[in-house]
């Protein structure tokens, strides 16, 4: 008989009083007080059981990402925290909030290498913001209500909670279940704000790097009103576009790993580089490369630590929202002509780039025209998610993405996120269509989630890019030692079309480009999930139309 007043319900009905309406879990026998506890509570959580943990914290920070709520995760005691570990360290690059509370040794054992035991202060002190440990009953709700806290407050980012064995089931004395607290916003210095728009003012070509804090707060029209108020270009982050829309007449493209040739042009007439709201991270800066001494920097983050890292000229530990509202009220509403006219000619540059045909296709799957379709096919109000990989950089130079939740994929380049981070961004977007985007190699790691996407009858659209080989590394390899030293990459896709219909899920093989605009329209049409086996060419490597030849 369960204890009603167990630790277990303590914690759940202090997630339900936070607002917490979807979780993510594969069970274990050490939290099973809350397994009992999400059961009888069912009407007021829905629990997504995942088949590995991987896929429990890559959905939990997908759907963190489009409700700037923090997504919550549970998984039992070693094994299964290693397996989570992937989803906490995407989530901490990510800059979003995440609760993976784990089930730990009884607290009589603790300390003792007990069965499956892992100290999870150390292991996770550099993958998240805090570890918090509960060490007996009556803490849960505090404890719960802190990590629910500190995910969202300053940087958003993971906390881990250690949940011992015994606490979930033992009665509490303490019944009162904590009330939410909002996040703490943090304001700028007016002596910051002044000197930001006094170099804002003596630059000539500002450009703009608009990163996860943007669309954490939902400043996204404030963004808006910056950009038209300076005349500045705007470039979003890695990975983040739909900060601002690839539509908008600011917008200059997207930033990751290398700089497109119209980029590396515009970039030597840049003087002032202002990021909002971003940590400027290795993918957007090139390896810490982009922005050059001679180049004024303005960084608004509300992480003093991510500041001092990158020595900006005027560093402001404040939210983008407060920032932008007082930059633009010193600025008034009328940019400079001359900026503007810079900033159209970069734009003109930047859609020729966009719309580019390849020239020198390999193989009978153009990628370049499956972009197209996808473009012109999916409506509006679409999210896509994605894995690693090099096919991933024809959906950031095609694909539009025109709303700040049209897009969530991980900074940090894990393989295996898209098809569980299009779990996580169904049940966060639930009327609207999610497009998973996975290589061969990402799939084969977390492809299996789609059985949880049928047994919950979340309509995702996923798409393999098969070119057989793990092709990042085969591009790497050729770069580095030649064409005939690539070794340990090459991969014997199965039939994924296949896999999926022996899972329940309606499937397709396209081979062909002129295949592919005809399965769309059925799969988007499917109620259900589907996929679609994309079968591309290694040969035809990338959007930038690098090619491999074939050994």
């Amino acid at each position: 008989m369960a204890i009603r007043f167990s630790g277990g319900h303590i914690l759940v009905q202090t997630l339900i009083n936070h607002g917490v309406n979807v979780a993510f879990c594969v069970p274990g026998e050490s939290y099973l007080g809350v397994l009992e506890s999400l059961r009888q509570h069912q009407s007021h959580i829905r629990l997504i059981t995942n088949k590995h943990e991987s896929g429990t914290t890559f959905g939990a920070t997908a759907y963190a990402r489009l409700t700037h709520k923090p997504g919550v995760a549970f998984v039992s005691r070693g094994p299964g925290a290693t397996n989570a570990a992937i989803g906490v360290h995407t989530a901490h690059q990510d800059s979003t909030p995440l609760v993976l509370f784990i089930g730990q040794v009884p607290t009589s054992e603790i300390g003792r290498e007990a069965f499956q035991e892992i100290n999870y202060k150390e292991m996770f002190k550099p993958l998240c913001k805090h570890v918090l440990s509960i060490n007996e009953t009556n803490q849960i709700g505090e404890i719960t209500h802190q990590a629910l806290t500190l995910a969202v407050n300053g940087r958003p980012g993971p906390i881990v909670v250690e949940l011992p064995e015994d606490v979930s089931f033992q009665k509490v004395t303490n019944t009162s279940i904590p009330s939410p607290q909002e996040r703490n916003i943090k304001v700028p210095e007016i002596e910051d704000i002044t000197r930001a728009v006094k170099l804002i003012n003596a630059s000539n070509h500002p450009v703009v790097i608009g990163g996860e804090m943007i669309n954490f707060e939902e400043a996204n029209q404030l963004f808006e009103l910056f950009a038209k108020a300076t005349g500045a270009g705007v470039c979003s982050a890695f990975r983040r576009q739909g900060v601002i829309s690839t539509e908008h007449p600011a917008y200059l493209g997207h930033f990751g790993l290398t700089l497109a040739p119209y980029q590396e042009v515009m970039w030597q007439d840049v003087d002032l580089v202002v990021a909002m709201g971003t940590r400027l991270d290795a993918a957007t800066t090139m390896d810490f490369q982009l922005i050059k001494q001679a180049q004024k920097l303005i960084q608004i983050f509300p992480d003093p630590i991510v500041l001092k890292t990158n020595n900006a000229d005027v560093a402001i530990n404040s939210d983008c929202a407060t920032t932008l509202n007082e930059i633009i009220k010193l600025l008034g509403n009328t940019a400079p002509k001359d900026r503007i006219a810079w900033r159209e000619a970069q734009r003109t540059k930047y859609v020729e780039w966009a719309n580019a045909e390849d020239e020198g296709v390999i193989g009978d799957v153009n990628m370049v025209e499956i972009m197209k379709i996808l473009g012109d096919t999916l409506p509006n109000d679409c999210t896509i998610t994605n894995d690693a990989g090099n096919f991933s950089t024809w959906i950031h130079r095609y694909l539009p993405f025109k709303h700040p939740k049209s897009q969530a994929a991980p900074a940090s380049g894990s393989m295996g996120f898209g098809v569980p981070g299009a779990i996580g961004a169904q049940l966060a977007r639930p009327d609207s269509l999610i497009v998973s985007l996975a290589g061969d190699g990402g799939f084969l790691m977390t492809g299996q989630e789609m059985i949880t996407a049928a047994e919950h009858n979340l309509p995702i659209k996923v798409i393999v890019c098969d070119n057989n080989a793990y092709g990042t590394i085969a591009m790497h390899q050729t770069q580095k030692y030649g064409q005939q030293c690539r070794y340990a990459v090459d991969i014997k896709s199965p039939d994924f079309a296949s896999v999926a219909k022996a899972w329940g899920i309606q499937s397709w093989s396209v081979t062909k480009t002129k295949q592919f605009k005809e399965i769309l329209h059925s799969a988007i049409e499917h109620r259900g999930p589907t996929l679609i086996h994309l079968k591309t060419d290694l040969r035809d490597l990338a959007a930038s139309g690098m090619k491999l030849g074939s050994r």
